[in-house]
């Protein structure tokens, strides 16, 4: 970051300053707190995680250091909550990413499916005859549920990426074809009742803390196996020097 762009002392003292204010706010919140999921406690939360990231980025840009804090990625990626809190409508936005590692499987596939069907298939606008992905995607996700496709992605030639579902509340439901033009316009974040992410990102951070548990199980072992060996290797030479 430029020297221009640097956040002033001030602008990072006040950043500090709205950290200890969001703990003492979180903390009544929770002395407060009327049940296990109490909406108070839940807005507090998010506005310390808010505001303590926020810290950890002018810190970090003025001064080029950084905190202890660890924010739940799943928390902080969310605004806090504010649709009803007894929804009359829900709606649940899916959100799935593939790779197309293998064309011709896929092609295989959509001809699979047009020879059982009796006068060919055109969907979506997409004639999968003319032997073009977009034909192949056509008549598959025509033919199979979506969920089918995830659980047998690897027959389609398709690699999986990452994928979300959001579950959002609202007071009342659509009206017949109300979004069918622009059905992901209308998604409000602030009515996002829970969601799930699937991501190799997760993976990899599993297997990152796996590690450290085998070399933190393992190293003691090790130190002891080499203090044994250190042990037996100045006997020996005790011995040598006897003869």
């Amino acid at each position: 970051m430029s020297d221009a762009a640097q956040p002033t002392a001030a602008e990072v003292r006040a950043a500090a300053e709205a950290v200890k204010t969001a703990l003492d706010r979180h903390l009544a919140a929770v002395e407060r707190r009327s049940g296990e999921d109490d909406p108070a406690v839940y807005e507090a939360f998010n506005e310390l995680a808010a505001a303590a990231e926020e810290y950890d980025e002018l810190l970090y840009d003025r001064y080029d250091e950084v905190t202890p804090f660890e924010i739940p990625g799943s928390d902080d990626a969310l605004p806090p909550y504010t649709g009803p809190e007894e929804p009359n409508s829900l709606s649940v936005l899916i959100r799935r990413d593939y790779a197309v590692v293998e064309p011709q499987r896929l092609l295989a596939q959509a001809q699979r499916v047009e020879a059982v069907e009796e006068s060919g298939v055109v969907t979506a606008g997409f004639d999968a005859a003319s032997g073009t992905v977009h034909g192949a995607l056509g008549v598959l996700f025509g033919e199979f549920e979506p969920d089918e496709i995830a659980s047998r992605h690897k027959e389609f030639g398709l690699e999986e990426g990452d994928s979300t579902l959001w579950v959002t509340a609202s007071d009342e439901p659509a009206e017949p074809g109300e979004w069918l033009d622009a059905p992901f316009d209308q998604a409000d974040t602030h009515q996002v009742v829970c969601r799930f992410d699937v991501s190799a990102v997760f993976d990899d951070d599993a297997d990152d803390d796996i590690e450290d548990e085998v070399d933190d199980a393992v190293e003691p072992e090790l130190e002891g196996a080499l203090d044994e060996a250190e042990v037996e290797a100045e006997n020996l030479r005790a011995r040598n020097a006897d003869r």
